[in-house]
């Protein structure tokens, strides 16, 4: 072992070089390569300090082919920004048509590397092929999406001698890169960008709703510049149909930007090129308001943003406190209050502002008791409620306000049981009611523009199994579907798209998994821009409490504490308000840093606004 020039620390059977802030030098473990026989679980690295920087060393002279394909995995998972020691086991032709940024795929275990045997009389001197499998857990895409993959993975990657060095080299292997889980959660993070939806606007303000477009970038290889050039570069192809960028078309950084950083009064200058720098005030506005809500994914304590154009000349600037004026963002939205059903299924509610709060009932029919309710949602805005009846069959609406009337359902179902019926309505932030029924003879979702007049169905792709609750993003965009089918319980997300034409109802398209690793879902709740709290039981009969993201990823961090006999769980956008679950003590909640509570034995049914 010893040090290079940079103060890295060389290790020579591993070959890695790994860096720590503040001159601490620290050296990666790295897996073992034998002299001869099979490759197996190439997990070069094991999980890192963040503060820690991993960089692979360059191929030694004459080394054997199984150490050029060691290097070269161990490479990949390193923090190198544009794979260069990478490329050094590549013949120069494959160095240069190898795109490592096409694609991310994850395995569990990490690639095991067998020599391919060909078949007799095919051997060539100078020639070997190796093969890498797995397990596959996910995939990245070029846009760095996130997608949750199973089955097999197998590629095949050749390597040949050059004649005149008598070198070993990689000649063929597929693009993008692989590695193990361990490796993946050491170097990627989750980053939401932010758009604007499409369509939706809140209430009298006309504010455009945020949305959350969650990706994964290299952790430590210049984060944020490379979250800026992602939010330039467009909404995932998953989001695209229904949100809209405010940058101009062909925005981008201006050549030679990197290292984009917080200047010490906490604000970011961002320098864009010319096609940003012809619009107006408004249009900057927006531009900079979906900057800083994605960099602040990155650095919390973000101020605020300046945006630049050629020259230096300043296009606009925003800080914290105008963005949230510009733009609608869930997860700023602290609700007032909790809603749950009494021993006598009413509407009653508690503060969120007070740490021990008592429980009033809710003004209006629905808190007076004039019906009996199974499952209630409140508008975003606190106004109006919607109330499923006690057995199921019909949906009201009617206002949060002393001396309203209940009037008739809105919604009916004719479901023969009822869990055959309604489920619990959503509304979503531009005050639109969404509802499904259940009925098994026609699964059926509505909505009801600004919670009124005639229910209009919405188109629904082929689902597999029978749904069973339906919980629409505050941004109206997206929709969470547990459906059930075989005796299992699945997360479904789907993207809503509405164009507004008259006589075409809305569609919910592009199913996928949120939680694939979960036999059974029986709770849920949206709890950020892009993540759900879900109750489920993993393969083996586990039951847990857990967050997930729409794009199925794992999320880092703990999970809350644990609960028996969940029945239905409540969480707000915004996670400084305590979790509330209905279980077998009746509605309980989890403040901050506390363990659950008892709030009401009798109650049921808990949910904040939306």
């Amino acid at each position: 072992m010893g040090v290079d020039r940079e103060g890295g620390v060389r290790h020579r059977s591993g070959r890695a070089v790994v860096f720590a802030a503040c001159g601490v030098v620290l050296l990666a473990g790295c897996a073992s390569m034998p002299d001869s026989g099979d490759l197996r679980n190439v997990e070069s690295t094991p999980r890192q300090d963040t503060g820690v920087r991993v960089f692979a060393m360059p191929p030694a002279e004459d080394a054997e082919p199984s150490e050029i394909m060691q290097g070269f995995l161990e490479a990949l998972t390193s923090d190198d920004p544009q794979y260069d020691t990478a490329r050094k086991y590549l013949t120069a032709d494959a160095a240069r048509v190898w795109r490592p940024e096409r694609s991310a795929t994850v395995l569990a275990n990490g690639p095991s590397v067998v020599p391919d045997r060909e078949p007799a009389g095919r051997e060539t001197t100078g020639s070997l092929s190796y093969v890498l499998t797995g397990s596959r857990v996910a995939t990245v895409d070029a846009q760095q999406a996130y997608a949750p993959a199973d089955g097999p993975f197998r590629k095949k990657v050749h390597l040949t001698k050059d004649a005149k060095s008598g070198q070993w080299r990689i000649d063929s292997l597929p693009q993008g890169v692989v590695m193990g889980k361990t490796d993946f959660q050491r170097n990627y993070m989750s980053v939401n960008k932010y758009y604007f939806a499409s369509g939706p606007t809140v209430g009298t303000t006309g504010q455009p709703v945020a949305v959350a477009d969650p990706v994964f970038v290299r952790s430590k290889v210049d984060a944020m510049t490379q979250v800026v050039r992602s939010l330039l570069s467009g909404p995932t192809h998953w989001l695209g149909p229904v949100v809209r960028s405010s940058f101009p078309t062909g925005t981008a950084l201006q050549k030679g930007v990197s290292g984009l950083t917080p200047d010490d009064r906490n604000t970011l200058t961002v320098p864009l090129n010319a096609d940003a720098s012809r619009v107006g005030q408004a249009k900057c506005t927006e531009m900079a308001t979906q900057l800083l809500f994605t960099l602040r994914n990155l650095t919390p304590t973000l101020d605020s943003v300046e945006l630049q154009g050629p020259g230096g000349r300043l296009l606009c600037e925003l800080n914290e406190q105008d963005a949230e004026s510009a733009a609608w963002q869930a997860s700023a939205q602290r609700p007032q209050n909790l809603y749950f059903l009494d021993g006598k299924h009413r509407l009653v509610r508690l503060s969120t502002g007070d740490p021990t709060p008592a429980t009033l009932p809710v003004p209006g029919p629905l808190g007076e008791g004039a019906k009996e309710l199974q499952s209630v949602a409140v508008s975003r805005d606190e106004h109006t409620v919607a109330g499923v009846g006690a057995d199921g069959r019909s949906l009201y609406v009617t206002s949060l306000a002393s001396g309203g009337s209940l009037g008739d359902p809105v919604v009916s179902s004719q479901g023969a049981r009822p869990e055959d019926r309604l489920t619990r309505p959503s509304w979503d932030a531009a005050g639109d009611l969404w509802v499904a029924d259940r009925n098994p003879d026609a699964q059926k979702l509505y909505v009801l523009k600004q919670g009124a007049g005639k229910p209009v169905q919405v188109t629904l792709p082929s689902l597999p199994g029978r749904i069973q609750d339906v919980r629409v993003a505050a941004d109206g965009v997206r929709v969470a579907i547990v459906v059930e089918k075989d005796g299992k319980q699945s997360l479904l997300i789907g993207r809503i798209e509405n164009e507004g034409k008259p006589g075409e109802s809305p569609s919910v398209l592009d199913l996928h998994s949120a939680a694939p690793d979960l036999e059974q879902v029986t709770a849920m709740s949206w709890a950020g821009d892009s993540r759900l709290l879900v109750v489920g039981v993993e393969q083996g009969g586990v039951h847990q409490m857990r967050y997930v993201q729409v794009d199925g990823s794992t999320i880092d961090g703990p999970a809350p504490a644990a609960l028996s006999g969940v029945k239905a769980i409540a969480a707000a956008e915004d996670d400084r308000v305590p979790l509330v679950a209905c279980s077998e003590d009746g509605i309980v909640r989890l403040p901050s840093g506390a363990q659950w509570q008892k709030v009401d034995k009798d109650g049921t049914a808990p949910v904040y606004p939306g």
